[in-house]
Formats: C-alpha cells, structure tokens, sequence
C-alpha cells in the first residue's frame, strides 16, 4: 500500500507532468472509483485546468480553476501519462485526456482507491472529517500534543501509529521502521511509554518518512512513480520484510507478530515488551 513517501513521490511526478494542462474529457469505466457521482466527474472536469498538485497525508489533491479532485491510491492505485496510443489494459480504470493530446491514466488492480470530486470551500470541512493528524515535519508534527495523547490512551501504539489521527501518513511499512527505530516494540501501550520513547518515536517519525521521501519510496510489491520507476527505500528498511533476518544493531533475530490484524516485524531485543 503506498504510503506517505509514495504518494508524496506520485505527487511530485504529477507536478512536471501534468501541471498547467487542460483537460479535454474525462472517462471513467469503473463508476465505484467515483465517490461523489461518475456522471458529474466526468460533465465537470472538461475545460479545467491542473493549477496545483498538492498532498494531504496519504490523499493526492489535484487543484483545478474550478474545483477539487482527492484521490486515495490505497493498496494498488498509479497514475501514468501517455502521449501516444494507450496500450491495452483491463487495470485501467480512469482517462483524462489533455487538450494537448497526452493523458493521464488511472491504473488500480485491486479497484480499492478511490477519486471525489468537490468544490475548494469544501476542503477543509473534508479533511476534518477524516481526523488527520499533522504532517510529519518539524513545523507541523509537535512533540508537546504527540504527547499528551499517548499518555491518555490504551491503544497498543502501532495500532495507534496507523490511524492516521496522531500524524498523518504512517501505515504498514513505515510504522514497523519507526518502533524499530525508537526501540519500542510494537504491542507496548500508548500510556505506557516514556518521555524519551515518546521523542524518539516523534523524532524518528520525521527522519524516516523523509527518507522514504528522499529514496522514492519502498517498492515492496507493485509501488512504481509515475514516471514507471521502483523507489529504492526499500534497500534501507531494517525491520519490515526481514523476519527471521539478523537485527542490524544487535544481531538478535528478526520476529513478526501480528497487532490488530496487521503484520509487525520487530527485534525482540532492542525491542522489549
């Protein structure tokens, strides 16, 4: 599933390809993908034009003259533009053809993400509704309230890390790097940990997903930017995918468990419950 170093990097491929270009039409094979109606989609967007790409936690947000595209990718969405014949391919799901003959297709495999289309005023009440946490930058992710909610919640803090509302952008992947990072394990509750566990995981949170950034992300599976390209974070991470693996800082045995439904791989010795 991409995550927010993903998704940032799709954003980013969006941004050179795509900004400044006008739509001509729009047509979609799948109308699930749409959330706020296929017909309206597809009636609205024609004669708009890609202003800003922008990101909001694991959300891509394409702004246009007249409103609001916000697409989650989920486990297997990619966009990619073509300015020739589009191939042939029953993956793909979503067509925005340009004004100067490219277009920018939508490919998702497992048919889980989804596309809504609003107006700008909108936007804020959006992601209110959806409880995001703050992004993972220093200006925005503060130690202080990061805090204060840990220490009032029983929740075993990767599941907590997941969902979203303490900072935005962690899942599977980057969450399992930043307890291994911290020397938390996974299943510890979140009223449980220290001030200094609770740093570490603020601080790693912020090196880590910026990192994944700056490497184009993990290709684990399917992950591609929109240029084609695999991301090479995944050549770096230290915990997730590597059980039965030696730990790189103590040497000990890589084990994975599973908290809240979700595979977790952690040291058992850097790591204690």
């Amino acid at each position: 599933m991409p995550e927010l170093p993903e998704v940032e990097n799709v954003r980013r491929g969006l941004e050179r390809q795509i900004l400044g270009k006008t739509i001509k039409t729009v047509k979609v094979t799948y109308p699930k993908l749409v959330r706020t109606g296929v017909e309206d989609f597809q009636l609205l967007l024609p004669g708009q034009t890609v202003q800003v790409m922008r990101r909001r936690g694991k959300y891509l947000i394409f702004e246009l003259t007249g409103g609001l595209i916000i697409s989650h990718l989920r486990m297997e969405g990619k966009y990619f533009l073509f300015s020739d014949q589009l191939p042939t391919n029953k993956h793909f799901h979503a067509f925005f053809t340009f004004t100067d003959g490219t277009t920018l297709v939508y490919q998702d495999v497992r048919k889980f993400g989804t596309m809504e289309y609003l107006p700008k005023s909108q936007e804020a009440a959006y992601f209110l509704s959806k409880k995001l946490g703050p992004e993972p930058t220093k200006e925005t992710f503060k130690l202080a309230p990061f805090e204060r909610t840990l220490v009032e919640s029983h929740r075993p803090i990767k599941s907590y890390l997941l969902n979203q509302s303490l900072v935005a952008g962690l899942g599977n992947i980057y969450a399992d790097e930043v307890l291994w990072a911290a020397k938390v394990h996974p299943e510890r509750r979140s009223d449980s940990l220290r001030p200094a566990e609770i740093k570490r995981l603020h601080d790693q949170t912020i090196r880590i997903l910026q990192e994944g950034i700056k490497r184009g992300g993990s290709t684990i599976r399917t992950y591609k930017n929109t240029l084609g390209e695999d991301g090479s974070m995944q050549d770096f991470l230290e915990v997730y995918g590597r059980e039965g693996e030696l730990c790189s800082r103590c040497g000990s045995t890589i084990e994975k468990i599973k908290v809240g439904g979700r595979g977790s791989h952690y040291c058992p010795k850097c790591q204690k419950k």
